[in-house]
This record gives structure tokens, sequence and C-alpha cells, in this order.
């Protein structure tokens, strides 16, 4: 759906963006992770055709940035940081505007607004003016304008800026809703949590060059040295903890508060005897699961240090 190759912007001798190499298929949220000013918006504006690139290509849906423009605006809803709202219109009016803009005419542009109202769950405003919307409404309004032509392709910038928590929770449950539609997303923010749990694969650029592209499980691979386990049995936590010390897949075993938190051997990747172990002992297990990995810690390890890389 989306691929760039080489894609470079540069403004005298600074470089807003250098050589990324971006692919998404159908269907794909690709979380865009980086400081302000680190080239998200470049990316996201030339993959629009709004901004020419200085070398380098890009594809959407297979055309070209440079020779098939209309095409790719066709195909594309773009939703900036910042835009504007025409504060004497009422929010029905204010899609209508645009859904004619967009050439949907007659019956069928009162009926596209409503649809649309419906999945960014804002019916309830149709009739209220845009000013007197909240921060959050607003931007769902200005997603609601991005999906009236019903594009394959959504560049989001930082949509989730600016949202009290309610109203982000909000947003990320409607991309969600989007992914599922099979919509192909990139949505920016310099804050990760705020996309952990909803992308599939993610991009963390800094200074122009993007120094993490992969998906959110290889992300996790990556960074994930060693399994942890964290294990409670009903009684006797010391006993349990030298069976699991004297294994070999095992580490280290450290209890904390009566729980046992064993750290596997590197590579160990099926751990399936060691609850049967416990058992056969006569032990009851009340917990036995994985230690998750943070993707926020998984972000700080695999960027430690890039700043100083990026700048060479």
């Amino acid at each position: 759906m989306i691929e760039t190759h080489d894609l470079t912007k540069k403004y005298g001798e600074m470089f807003a963006i250098r050589a990324i190499e971006l692919t998404l298929d159908e269907g794909d949220l690709f979380g865009f992770i980086g400081p302000n000013g680190a080239g998200k918006t470049t990316t996201m504006r030339i993959i629009a055709t709004l901004l020419n690139p200085t070398w380098g290509e890009a594809y959407v849906c297979g055309n070209s940035i440079y020779t098939r423009p209309r095409e790719i605006r066709r195909l594309v809803g773009y939703m900036p940081d910042f835009f504007g709202v025409y504060d004497d219109m009422r929010v029905i009016e204010y899609l209508e505007f645009f859904a004619a803009a967009y050439r949907i005419r007659g019956p069928r542009r009162r009926q596209v607004c409503d649809e649309m109202l419906q999945i960014v769950d804002l019916d309830f405003k149709r009739d209220a003016y845009a000013n007197t919307l909240s921060r959050g409404q607003t931007q769902r309004l200005g997603l609601a304008r991005t999906l009236l032509h019903d594009p394959q392709v959504l560049l989001l910038d930082e949509p989730l800026s600016g949202l009290d928590p309610r109203a982000r929770i909000e947003m990320r449950n409607l991309l969600r809703r989007l992914g599922q539609m099979g919509k192909t997303i990139i949505v920016s923010s310099h804050i990760l949590p705020e996309l952990a749990d909803i992308c599939n694969k993610i991009g963390v650029i800094d200074r122009g060059v993007m120094s993490v592209n992969a998906s959110v499980a290889d992300v996790m691979r990556q960074v994930r040295q060693q399994t942890v386990l964290h294990v409670a049995v009903h009684n006797q936590p010391e006993t349990a903890a030298r069976l699991l010390d004297d294994h070999p897949q095992v580490a280290s075993v450290e209890i904390r508060n009566g729980h046992i938190r064993a750290t596997l051997q590197p590579g160990v990747q099926d751990y399936s005897d060691l609850p049967t172990l416990l058992i056969q002992r006569g032990h009851r297990l009340t917990l036995f699961r994985e230690e998750e990995v943070n993707l926020e810690s998984a972000f700080m390890a695999l960027t430690k240090g890039m700043g100083s890389a990026a700048a060479l």
C-alpha cells in the first residue's frame, strides 16, 4: 500500500529526512514516533503529494508521487496536526461542505456525512456549531472530514495531541476500528505510550533518520534477550524456587514478596517443562506467566545513543 525508497528532503545543507525506507501493507497501523521536528510531518506530506522530496521515491497503492499524484490524493486521507474549522458552520454543514469539494453529490452526500458522524461517534453534535466543540470532538470532526471520500490510506499527524485522557482513549479505540476496516494508517506522535497498544508496526525517527522500523513483535524480540517468568505457588515458595534454580534452562531465581521471579537462559523459548516439574513435585501453581516487555522500555533500549548517531 505504501512504499518509500531513499526518501530524502533537504533545505540547503540541512536534512529534514534522510533515506527513509518504509513498506506498509493493507491494514497496517504504523506508529511514527519521534520528537517535534524529527521529520514525521515532512515524510507524511511527501506521501500525501503535498511536498516534493529532494530525491527518492514513494508509492501509494502502486502509484508514484511523481507521475500519479492525482490518483494518490483520491486514495489518501491526510489529517494535519492543526487544521481550521469554520466557526459559523454547524457540524453537519461543515462535513457537507467538504463532501461537496470531494464531488459527492445528491442524497448520497447527506448519507455519507451521517455515516462518518456515526463512525467517529459525533452524531449527537451534528447540529452544534463547530466553535462549541471540545478539542477531542474537534479532532474527531477532522477525522470524519478525512474519511469522507473513503480513502484506503490515512495519514494522521499527531491526532492525539492536546487531548484529555478520556479523549485519547476514545481516539485510540477509533483508530483500532479503522485498522480493522482494512485502512492502512500512519499515525504520528512524539509520545510512545499513546500508540504502544494500537500499532502493529512502529518507526522511530530523530533528526530525519529512522533508526527503528519493524513490527512491534520484532522490536520486542530484539530487545528481550532473556525470558523472565513470574511464578507463585500455594505454599513453600523457597522449595519451588530451589527446584527452578537447579533446572538447566534457568539462569537465576529470586523471591519477591512470596513470588518467584525466574530468568531463563539466553535463547530459551520453550519452558513448558518448568510448570510440569513444579506440579509433579507437589506444588500448586497460583501464578505462572511470562513477563511482558514494555514497549516504552524497548523504545529506550533501541534508541539509546540515537541522537548522537543521527547527528553524524
